[in-house]
């Protein structure tokens, strides 16, 4: 009886000290006066392989995406919006602070948790411009985030291939929304 609870006890720790699956928690398109804007929140840790290779120089690249799509009974559904946010972490050895280029802009960061977690949260990225979207339109909307392993140096692409270590992806998160004009419920 003794042993059978330590394994569950022994078990229990096992599970609760792997790192969660990346998801993307919150994900919610909102209507602008220059369009659609992004909000979404994703919750992923480094591994400490990925945080060691970025200590040791490599820079890691993830990509933020984004789909609108119009569905169509007769064909498969139109893609209206395809979108990618690029995200580049790297560390600076000379300055010992880390680099994160969203995009063409880059901020500084002190630790790679707090620049992870600059990635964890984007908020107001325009992805559908004026007159992209119908008002009153009922649409599809996806959400993605992962690293880019062809971004990768080709020595680390090479190890990448079947490791879990180098794998963060999260699953596309759906939902449909209704196109409204600007300050509507």
């Amino acid at each position: 009886m003794l042993r059978a609870a330590l394994t569950l006890l022994a078990m229990t720790l096992c599970l609760s000290a792997t790192a969660a699956e990346p998801s993307v928690s919150y994900a919610a398109l909102e209507s602008q006066e220059d369009g659609y804007i992004l909000n979404a929140d994703i919750d992923f840790d480094l591994n400490p392989r990925l945080e060691d290779a970025v200590h040791r120089g490599v820079p890691l690249h993830f990509v933020l995406e984004a789909e609108i799509s119009a569905p169509r009974w007769y064909w498969f559904d139109e893609t209206i919006v395809g979108r990618r946010l690029e995200y580049r972490l790297s560390y600076q050895p000379i300055t010992r602070k880390y680099r994160l280029n969203i995009g063409s802009l880059y901020r500084n960061f002190d630790t790679v948790e707090s620049a992870v977690q600059a990635m964890q949260r984007t908020r107001n990225w325009l992805v559908a411009p004026l007159g992209t979207l119908h008002n009153g339109r009922s649409y599809d909307a996806a959400v993605r985030f992962r690293l880019e392993l062809n971004e990768l140096p080709k020595p680390f692409q090479v190890s990448a291939i079947g490791s879990s270590d180098w794998t963060l992806e999260t699953d596309w998160n759906r939902w449909t929304f209704l196109a409204s004009p600007p300050g509507s419920p």
